[in-house]
Parts: structure tokens; C-alpha cells; sequence
């Protein structure tokens, strides 16, 4: 049994809809698309192919039944052949030729209905996916919700083509076939058919809907050893660092035995619906041939007719076949699909109000008007918190882990909404204008700098998609960074690699300064950006980002407090509320919060300065090394 979600985790907003025709119906507009007259065309030919060639199917039969008649009759060889090379040669050749030649037209002529479908349905949940809230996205399980889309964009084209080009031409032939027999050999004969063909279908849909349980199981097993391979690949360094290789592979080869166990259950299931089906058919054909047989034997039908009706039960075989796959195809491709529509209902939790205007920045102001705010209630991280911004001025905000320094930068962005009071720029509430502006207007440079698996010039280019090769270079410039570019053998055009591991954490932070720089925003935010620099590299920062913040209304969070040392106003933020506001002389001099801070940072830094240069001089062992970084890590917590 494959392991479920827990209950708690997101994924429960992508448990399965049992309501499968309620899909089917939501896709059906795909299959007839609105404002497109060429496709809705294309559909109508692909249709009329379609029932053509059914019709050139159940006529084919009628070749071996005058090719027979004329054998076993007593006319001389000349008509023989002529017979056997008019009625079989050509109208079996012909009809056989005709039969594949509409069917592949119809394929053809659909494929861009079809791949057109597909194509608007994944563009559709990869754009739903992008409106949904941070929230959604910092509880999902990145391996599982590729897997969703995966397989649903396949169970798209599968549901469309099954349901249009295999059942509704099944049910055609089947009509054809019973109606023929009926009309000219009684309708005995429809009898049997319908009951085979009841029975048959009766049976094919007991057993897939026994075997839809077991593809589901192997599809969650298949999700669950998907997310667990794709985690621990993004996360390569740590398990290298841990030596757990081992571990992952344990993971995940546990993973996949759920999945073979579900596989191997599928396969099994498989052959008992395969063999069914047969005894069920072969009873049908079994008892019509006898039928037609005694009529032979009576006088009443010909050879002809006895080797018509047989080859008419024979073809109606593929379509009753397909009736069996078809229905398995749809079952298993709505399956594949439903996660997809359901993860398409799930509610993005930020929206634009009705109405919403683009927000006009003129000054650049930023006020914080006595927010509350908690991403649990029962655990508030911002009671009643108020400050401001003034236009061009830099604030910086500091404090413990936990303060909410970070929930300032997110606020402000619009990735929460506030529990209550208001956030403003010039003015404006943020919550009343549109989310495409109001991120416009704003540049973040995050602590942790996560870039695109592509090139240098790329990841800086996203902050402005049409700049210039030369203003990509002018913002590397800048950010200190074009220096080391140009060093490399392939320059901007090298690869970053996969989150920008090929890249150190300094140069992967000058990257983020430099897209940053090129997106050129009245706002910037610096949340902790130096913090993974050394200190001569964060000096090289420090002083390109006073550059970058000249003239824009700069909001600072930081944990080291050398780098805010020089901003217009210091804020401390203990337990979510203003502690303490000011400059840095100011504060200091208060004696209060910040000179606390400030003293334990200085011991840090002075602790760290005594164990590098004990470390060099190789006067301290690794066993003393360790116990002072120890010291150190005590110091700064």
C-alpha cells in the first residue's frame, strides 16, 4: 500500500474529486473551442472521416461474401475470376485502403484540436500555479506537483481521443453491424450480439472500476518516489556533506516498492479484464456461427453468407476490444487528469480586489499604519506594528530570529494579507491595487539567492526581460560582479547549474544585486543581503548597495548590524512590536535593546578575528578550533 499524505499537508488541497464526469464535462469545451471556427471545422471533417470509415468497415464483409457465393457456385472459370478479382481484390483492397487512409485522415486533422487542448490546459494550471498564495507554495511538495501536471497534460490528449475517435465510433460500428444482421438474417441474430456486447461491457466495467483503486494507489506510489528523488537531488551538497547517500537510496527504493507492488497489481488485474473479455466475446461469436451454420445447413443462407457473418463478428471484435480499452483509457486518463482540475480549483488566497487601479508611485513612501498580522492565530508574529519609510530615505529593521523582520518584506509585497491595520505606499493601500504594479514598483534582494538553471546574463536579465546586453553589463558593473564574468571561459553565457550551485554564495548574491539593479524600482528591500559574503566581499557590497539605493526608498532587514550602521533609522523589533527607533548613534547611547546587540555582535566579530588568526599562525588544535567556534556560535545567539 502506497504512503498517503498526511492530513495536515498541502497536498490535501489536491486530493482526488471523485466527480470524474464533472471533468469530463469541464473538458469539453476543449474538444469545441469557443471563437476558434478553423478547429470547431477540423473537428466536423475529423467526424465525418470518422463515420465514413465505418461505413467502408461493415461494407468490406460483403466482398468475401460474393467472392465466396461465386467460388462455390457452378458459373464458368472466367466469371469465377472475374468475380474473385472484382468483389475480392478490389473491393477488399479498396475498402481495406480506404479504412486506414480515414482513420489516419481523422488523426491528422485532429491532432490540432487535440494538442491545442493540451497546450491551454497546461498553460492554464502553470498560470493558476503562479497565482497561488506563498503559503501554497511553501507547503508543496515540488516532485509531486510536477508529476500532477505531468500526467495530466498526457490524460488530456488520452481522454479527448479515446472518448471521441474510440467510443463513439464503437458504438457506430456496433449500431451498423447489429441492424445489418437483423434486416437480413432476423433479428435473432441482434439478440446475440446486444447480450454479448451488454455482457461484455457489463464485465469491462466491473473490473476497471476494481482496477481504478489499484491505479491510483500506484499513482500515489509513483508521486511519492518521485517527490522523495527530486528532494533529495536539490538537496545533493547535504547529502553529501552527511554521507547519507545511503539513506536517500533506502528512501527511495522504499518508495518504489510500493510502486512495484501497485504495478505488479495492475498488470495481474490486467489479464484477468483481457481474459474476461475473451471468454465473453468467444461465447458470443461461438453461438452466431453455430446459428449461421445450421442456416447453411438448411438451405436458407449461402457460404457467402456464412463467411460474411463471420467476418463481421470477427471486425466487430477491434471496436468491442476498444470499447473495453477505451473505457480503461478514459478511466485511467481522467485519473491522471483529476489532481490537475483539482489543483485548478484550488483558490488563490491573494487576489486583486474588483476594480483594483495600478498603484501611481511618485515619492515612494512606505507606511506600515498599525498592522497586526499572523501566518497561525494562535501564534501573532506583528501586533499593532506602525512605521515609515520616507521617500529616498533608507530604515533598516533589526532583531531576533522570530521578531518578524522578514514578514515586513512579505507584507509588502503582498504575498499575505494583513490580519488588520493597513500598508501604504504614497498613500495607497496596497491591498486596493493591482499585484503586477505594486511588485513593479519594488526590488528585493532575498538572503537566500535561489537562480535559474541557465545562464549568467539570463538570471540577471530577469529583473528586466528587454534590457540591452550592454545594461545587463552596466548592472553587473555595478553590483561588482562583470569582473569575475569575464573570467569565465563561456562569460555571461555561462551555466549557473541547477538553484546556481556552480555559483558561490557571494557571487549568487551579486547576481540577485545586479537583476535587482536592472529592474530599477522606486522600492528596494534588503533582507539580510550580505549575509552569505565574507567581509571584504560584504565592504564590496555593502558599497555598491549604497550606490544602487541612492534616490530610492530603501527598507533594510538585517541580522549583522555593521551593515545598517549608516541608514537614516534604525527600528528594533522585539516580538513583533517597535522596541526601539533611531539612529545608530542614538540607539547606542539609549543603552537599551541595540547596544545589547551591538555589544554580543562585537564579541562575536572579535571572537571570530582571535580564531582565524590562532587558525593561521596553526597555534590551536582542531579540537580547540571547534570548542571556540563553539564559544563563537553562543556568543551570537
Amino acid at each position: 500500500m502506497s504512503r498517503r499524505t498526511p492530513p495536515n499537508s498541502s497536498d490535501k488541497m489536491l486530493a482526488v474529486d471523485g466527480d470524474q464526469w464533472s471533468i469530463l464535462r469541464d473538458m469539453l469545451p476543449y474538444l469545441w473551442p469557443a471563437g476558434h471556427p478553423g478547429l470547431k471545422a477540423r473537428v466536423v471533417f475529423a467526424l465525418v472521416a470518422l463515420i465514413l470509415s465505418k461505413v467502408i468497415t461493415v461494407a468490406t464483409p460483403y466482398a468475401f461474401k460474393y467472392a465466396t457465393d461465386a467460388l462455390t457456385g457452378k458459373a464458368d472459370p472466367a466469371t469465377i475470376a472475374a468475380t474473385v478479382v472484382v468483389f475480392f481484390v478490389l473491393a477488399y483492397g479498396v475498402g481495406r485502403i480506404m479504412m486506414v487512409v480515414l482513420a489516419q485522415i481523422r488523426d491528422a486533422v485532429f491532432a490540432r484540436v487535440s494538442q491545442r487542448a493540451v497546450k491551454e490546459l497546461a498553460v492554464r494550471t502553470f498560470r493558476h500555479l503562479h497565482a497561488l498564495s506563498l503559503k501554497f507554495h511553501l507547503e508543496r511538495r515540488t516532485g509531486g506537483l510536477s508529476r500532477i501536471v505531468s500526467r495530466g497534460t498526457m490524460g488530456i490528449d488520452t481522454v479527448l481521443r479515446f472518448s471521441l475517435f474510440n467510443t463513439f465510433p464503437t458504438v457506430l460500428e456496433i449500431a451498423f453491424v447489429a441492424g445489418i444482421l437483423a434486416w437480413t438474417y432476423g433479428w435473432l441474430y441482434s439478440v446475440v450480439i446486444l447480450g454479448t456486447v451488454l455482457a461484455y461491457v457489463w464485465f469491462t466495467y466491473a473490473a476497471t472500476e476494481w482496477r481504478i483503486n489499484i491505479r491510483r494507489d500506484m499513482n500515489a506510489a509513483d508521486t511519492e518516489a518521485n517527490t522523495k528523488a527530486v528532494d533529495s537531488l536539490l538537496n545533493f551538497e547535504t547529502v553529501k556533506y552527511f554521507g547519507n547517500e545511503e539513506h536517500e537510496v533506502k528512501r527511495y527504493a522504499r518508495s518504489m516498492e510500493s510502486y512495484e507492488k501497485a504495478a505488479v497489481k495492475t498488470w495481474v488485474s490486467l489479464s484477468v479484464l483481457n481474459s474476461g473479455q475473451a471468454v465473453i466475446y468467444s461465447v458470443g461469436l461461438t453461438l452466431v456461427m453455430v446459428m449461421s451454420a445450421l442456416s447453411v445447413r438448411a438451405g436458407t443462407a449461402t457460404v457467402g453468407d456464412f463467411v460474411m457473418i463471420n467476418a463481421l463478428m470477427i471486425q466487430l471484435y477491434m471496436p468491442l476490444n476498444f470499447i473495453g480499452s477505451s473505457y480503461r483509457e478514459i478511466k485511467q486518463g481522467l485519473i491522471d487528469v483529476e489532481q490537475m482540475f483539482t489543483l485548478l480549483k484550488v483558490n488563490a488566497e491573494i487576489e486583486d480586489k474588483p476594480g483594483a487601479k495600478p498603484l501611481a508611485v511618485k515619492d515612494a513612501e512606505v507606511v506600515f499604519e498599525n498592522v497586526t498580522f499572523a501566518y497561525d492565530p494562535e501564534r501573532p508574529i506583528l501586533r499593532n506594528l506602525s512605521l515609515r519609510v520616507p521617500p529616498g530615505k533608507t530604515v533598516a529593521i533589526v532583531g531576533p530570529s522570530g521578531a518578524g523582520k522578514s514578514t515586513i518584506s512579505r507584507l509588502l509585497y503582498r504575498f499575505y494579507d494583513v490580519n488588520g491595520g493597513r500598508v501604504l505606499i504614497d498613500g495607497q493601500d496596497i491591498s486596493q491595487v493591482t499585484q503586477k504594479t505594486l511588485r513593479g514598483a519594488i526590488g528585493m534582494v532575498p538572503q537566500d539567492t535561489v537562480l535559474f538553471n541557465d545562464t549568467i546574463r539570463y538570471n540577471i536579465r530577469y529583473g528586466r526581460p528587454d534590457a540591452t546586453d550592454a545594461e545587463v553589463e552596466e548592472a553587473a558593473r555595478m553590483a561588482q560582479i562583470h569582473d569575475f564574468v569575464m573570467s569565465l571561459p563561456k562569460g555571461y553565457d555561462a551555466l549557473v547549474g541547477e538553484r546556481g550551485l556552480k555559483l558561490s554564495g557571494g557571487e549568487k548574491q551579486r547576481v540577485s544585486i545586479a537583476r535587482t539593479i536592472l529592474k530599477g524600482p522606486p522600492i528596494l528591500i534588503l533582507d539580510e543581503a550580505t549575509s552569505a559574503l565574507d567581509s571584504f566581499t560584504e565592504h564590496q557590497i555593502q558599497e555598491a548597495l549604497k550606490k544602487v539605493s541612492e534616490n530610492r526608498t530603501t527598507l533594510v532587514i538585517a541580522h549583522r548590524l555593521s551593515t545598517v550602521v549608516d541608514a537614516d533609522e534604525i527600528i528594533v523589533l522585539e516580538r513583533g512590536q517597535v522596541a526601539e527607533r533611531g539612529t545608530h548613534e542614538e540607539l547606542l547611547a539609549e543603552g537599551g535593546v541595540y547596544a545589547a546587540m551591538w555589544n554580543r555582535q562585537r564579541q562575536v566579530d572579535e571572537a571570530r578575528e582571535i580564531l582565524k588568526d590562532a587558525a593561521a599562525k596553526g597555534v590551536i588544535s582542531p579540537l580547540d578550533r571547534d570548542d571556540a567556534r563553539s564559544r563563537e556560535t553562543s556568543l551570537s545567539s
